[in-house]
């Protein structure tokens, strides 16, 4: 008797994004955990320049040793190609001196895939146009909340609390600095400023004061040429939840958890995030309350139903010192190995980490692409 065919998902990670390496360590976490006896998985990586490759797999490739050593994608690998065919969408392979050689229909793509050309939307609208389903949010809801500032007018329509912002356009600086400085003094120091469509706490600073305030611009300006400026939530606590679409009815919530920064670090930046020997606390569950953890569950939902998430969201959330919950940002596809964030609150929830991304292939399996 011959066996069913089992559901290709192809893992796409990497990407042309400063979280490049970030991707690659989520896609080793996600590959080790995908039950390979009932699924088919094919791991294509995204190199730097935007070449899609045939890569390898190996979760010890996608690790992070130290900050001057962080994993990427192999562009020298066979190149990887998406052929639309009567039947469906096959992945094709090309090597050198060798014919292409397919290798077979892709049922869903699983886009591990953080900050612009992939988490922005960009990735989503190709594979809608191929006809293949994917995990995750669909095209405006990513392109909405990887651009923090159209992330801001949205949550803001729905009526979520938010902390004050101004974006800034690179060229606004170079021809106007002065109505620029005098605009973000009008917020109130300390101010942060970022990437509007970065992540990972890539290129974020904080400026003090106005003498503070143009490093802070150029270094974001690296990553984004367009920078949101947005007022410090001095003495706030970091929380955040985790949203996952149910396969029928409302979107569930996770127990809240919270991010505690120790040693030198004034903010949560990148190697408070990623690096080991950091001094960085997480809580999980974090320590609140009964009515503020139902009240942050409710935001997060909001805010996931606001901008039309569909899979999974993480949440990020201020607890002011009055006590009351303004939301920092919406991550469509947020960190996601075992030891981020997301999956360790659902963990703590009842959801493990192999059952989280059985979840989201069949929430993606289990839906059209196109409207709907």
């Amino acid at each position: 008797m011959t066996q069913p065919a089992k559901p290709r998902v192809a893992v796409v990670f990497g990407g042309r994004s400063s979280e490049h390496a970030i991707s690659c360590v989520t896609a080793g976490s996600v590959l080790a955990a995908i039950d390979r006896d009932v699924y088919d998985v094919v791991p294509i990586g995204i190199a730097t320049d935007g070449r899609w490759v045939l890569e390898s797999g190996d979760p010890d490739r996608m690790r992070i040793e130290g900050p001057d050593r962080l994993p990427s994608v192999d562009p020298d690998r066979a190149s990887v190609t998406l052929e639309r065919v009567e039947t469906g969408t096959d992945l094709v392979v090309t090597e050198a001196s060798r014919p292409p050689r397919p290798l077979g229909e892709v049922d869903v793509v699983f886009p591990v895939l953080h900050g612009p050309w992939g988490e922005d939307g960009t990735i989503q609208g190709m594979l809608e146009m191929a006809g293949v389903r994917y995990v995750g949010a669909g095209v405006l809801a990513s392109a909405v909340s990887m651009d923090k500032a159209y992330m801001k007018i949205v949550l803001a329509a729905a009526g979520l609390p938010l902390m004050p912002s101004i974006s800034v356009h690179a060229r606004e600086w170079k021809e106007d600095a002065a109505g620029v400085r005098s605009r973000a003094a009008e917020l109130g120091y300390p101010l942060f400023i970022k990437p509007a469509r970065g992540g990972s706490s890539i290129g974020i600073g904080k400026a003090h004061d106005d003498s503070e305030l143009e490093a802070a611009f150029e270094a974001a300006f690296v990553h984004d040429p367009k920078v949101l400026v947005e007022v410090s939530a001095e003495g706030a606590r970091e929380i955040e939840c985790g949203v996952l679409q149910a396969l029928e009815g409302t979107p569930e919530t996770s127990v809240p958890a919270e991010i505690r920064v120790g040693g030198d670090h004034d903010f949560y930046d990148f190697e408070a995030k990623y690096l080991p020997e950091e001094s960085t606390e997480l809580d999980v569950p974090a320590d609140l309350p009964d009515d503020v953890a139902a009240e942050l569950r409710s935001l997060s939902r909001r805010a996931f139903e606001a901008v039309g998430c569909e899979g999974l969201a993480r949440v990020d959330f201020f607890l002011m010192p009055d006590g009351s919950l303004v939301v920092n940002e919406l991550n469509t596809m947020p960190g996601f190995t075992p030891l981020s964030m997301y999956p360790r609150m659902w963990a703590a929830t009842g959801v493990d980490y192999p059952s989280l991304v059985d979840r989201l292939i069949r929430l993606a399996l289990a839906r059209d692409t196109g409207l709907r």
